[in-house]
């Protein structure tokens, strides 16, 4: 587990002074940059290489002092000899690099002075900083990656996606040409996905350990990469305490995630030469910056060539999704949040509602509705926090423990997929976006928090949502709000399966004529609905009663689908129906919302 901060910027400071009067390049630079590690809790010397052999710039060759693939490198000289130089000569090094080794962060240092490159995304260089020895500590915060820190600005129309899903892609398509196909390569690319994202957001210590593994631990023609892989994932699936004491030490460092993640044993997947780059490509990538909701228009381009090369082109947008999220709950917990943010007392009970509320897709697909609601229901949790430690007195306080404070959790959050894969994504998105929140938390409070291992799930089932019993998968007195993108299939579109999906939903007599598929959705969740008015009709007269004096129980259950037309057309609505309208019979109060 990473270091908390203030234990970082002590371990800095105390790093600071035992290196005050250092002054030698040749024999003072490797212990140096082996405490510089320390101060985050990196103690394996493998991280990083020291006197790298690397052709120059004009095909000389040259030595790196020190270099972490796809992470920094640094050039290191005596005390007072000229960082520019030394600049240069670092940059002198990247023709020789390959592509997917090219680091975040140029360092150059002459002990008494540091000069920190963050090289930008798309061609573009990124800001430079110079400090003193002594300021290292105000300015560590840059070097937060290597302990698994990464504050990320996610963008969804971000380039990292897109090559995210070319490289990605590229394995797929070999392990298909292999004949690795159907169930076992979704599973594998699942997993194969998860160990990417925990390589750059601190699941995996020290940061690129999957990468290294594979590397380090692999043949370069790729020859028994899949049976390293299929112990990695038994590793995964194992409790650190149930591991044979004589597991190889770099594999005893990964930790046990749980969550039936690794569970299923798979057949063996044989791989290539080139298969095994294409993989270490895809590590070479900064993963952190891939927001979890676009997991399922990324992984659709990972299976289907064709869609690669547009991306995004088949998921509803993010903006989209907060259009219908945002009348439907969002923009009224915000509001009861200002009213309630100064009164601690009732910022506590706000904060234990958000905890009860539970979210219900029952057309989920890759988990779209329910990863962006979960992240902005714990970007407010996060506002709550705030204000809650603002009114405690401790505002000044350096770093907060709030593993016990964190109540909003995945379990919330439930739907219905009736592809299989599809589900398998959203439940690992919500997984990855709930661990990107805690980032966040642990980013603002100084200590790190995580739930690795996995201890809560979300509930996506795989089955047929207009078959099943939606009460079974949460029952409608249990639900808080219905929302998502059912499919919306004209009748000359529809197949023979949707026409007795149809048939089941409004009756055999044919008598749905030309309504769309999609309303088949809005009748179950009426019907879904009706439960709760009943329910409270049933309360009322208990309440009324001479003999059973209570109080009575108000569910509020509100349903909003947005609709995207599948076949050749496109419409952009929204319909929220208040199961407890405040007059009137909740099925006669409908409230529809336009998108434009």
């Amino acid at each position: 587990m990473p270091l908390s901060w203030n234990e970082i910027k002590s371990r800095a400071l105390a790093f600071s002074r035992t290196w005050a009067d250092a002054a030698h390049e040749d024999s003072q630079a490797k212990p140096f940059w082996i405490d510089f590690f320390e101060i985050f809790g990196i103690t394996d010397k493998r991280v990083a290489t020291f006197e790298l052999n690397v052709k120059k710039l004009g095909a000389a060759q040259g030595f790196v002092d020190l270099f972490w693939p796809g992470m920094l490198i640094v050039e290191h000289k005596s005390r007072g000899k000229d960082l520019d130089r030394a600049f240069q000569q670092a940059l002198d090094y990247f023709p020789g690099l390959p592509e997917r080794d090219l680091p975040q962060l140029i360092i150059v240092c002459d002990f008494a002075r540091f000069r920190v490159h963050r090289l930008g995304t798309g061609g573009k260089d990124g800001e430079t900083l110079e400090f003193t020895l002594k300021d290292l500590h105000k300015h560590i915060r840059l070097f937060g990656f290597i302990a698994g820190y990464k504050a990320q600005e996610i963008k969804a129309q971000d380039p990292v996606n897109v090559k995210a899903a070319e490289r990605m892609g590229r394995l797929h398509d070999a392990l298909k040409a292999s004949h690795y196909t159907g169930h076992p390569l979704e599973v594998l690319l699942v997993r194969l996905l998860f160990c990417l994202f925990a390589d750059d957001t601190g699941i995996f210590q020290p940061a690129q350990a999957f990468r290294a593994f594979i590397e380090e631990r692999t043949a370069p023609d790729g020859s028994d990469l899949g049976p390293r892989l299929t112990q990695l994932f038994q590793v995964l699936n194992t409790p650190e305490g149930k591991r044979s004491p004589a597991l190889d030490a770099q594999l005893a460092t990964f930790p046990y995630i749980n969550g039936k993640l690794f569970e299923e044993p798979l057949p063996m997947a044989d791989f290539a030469a080139a298969m095994r780059e294409a993989l270490l490509d895809a590590c070479a990538l900064d993963w952190s910056a891939i927001s979890p909701a676009i997991f399922g228009s990324l992984f659709q381009s990972i299976m289907d060539a064709k869609a690669r090369r547009n991306l995004g082109a088949h998921y509803t947008s993010e903006e989209n999704i907060l259009k219908l999220i945002g009348p439907l709950f969002l923009d009224g917990l915000r509001a009861e949040f200002d009213k309630v943010r100064n009164n601690r007392n009732r910022l506590f009970e706000f904060h234990k509602k958000l905890r009860q509320l539970t979210f219900f897709d029952p057309a989920c697909g890759c988990g779209n509705f329910l990863v962006i609601s979960y992240r902005e229901l714990r970007l407010l949790e996060l506002q709550v926090l705030r204000a809650s430690h603002e009114l405690s007195g401790n505002a000044g306080q350096q770093s907060v423990d709030v593993h016990g404070l964190i109540g909003i959790d995945v379990d919330q959050f439930y739907g219905i997929e009736i592809e299989e894969f599809p589900a398998q994504i959203a439940q690992v998105a919500l997984w990855l976006m709930d661990h990107q929140m805690n980032l966040r938390v642990s980013e603002e409070f100084g200590l790190y928090f995580a739930r690795i291992p996995l201890r809560t799930s979300p509930r996506i089932v795989h089955g047929n949502a207009l078959r099943l019993d939606w009460n079974e998968v949460l029952p409608a007195l249990q639900c808080s709000f219905v929302l998502g993108n059912p499919p919306f299939i004209g009748h000359q579109w529809r197949t023979q399966e949707q026409m007795a999906d149809m048939e089941a939903i409004w009756g055999a007599n044919g008598r749905f004529g030309r309504l769309d598929y999609v309303t088949c959705w809005y009748r179950k969740a009426v019907d879904y609905m009706e439960l709760c008015a009943t329910a409270e009709v049933h309360d009322r007269q208990l309440a009324s009663s001479p003999a059973r004096q209570r109080t009575s129980y108000r569910h509020t259950l509100c349903a909003c689908f947005n609709q995207q037309h599948l076949a050749r057309r496109t419409s952009r609505h929204a319909m929220g129906m208040d199961a407890v309208a405040r007059r009137s019979h909740p099925l006669r109060a409908p409230n529809l919302q336009l998108e434009q």
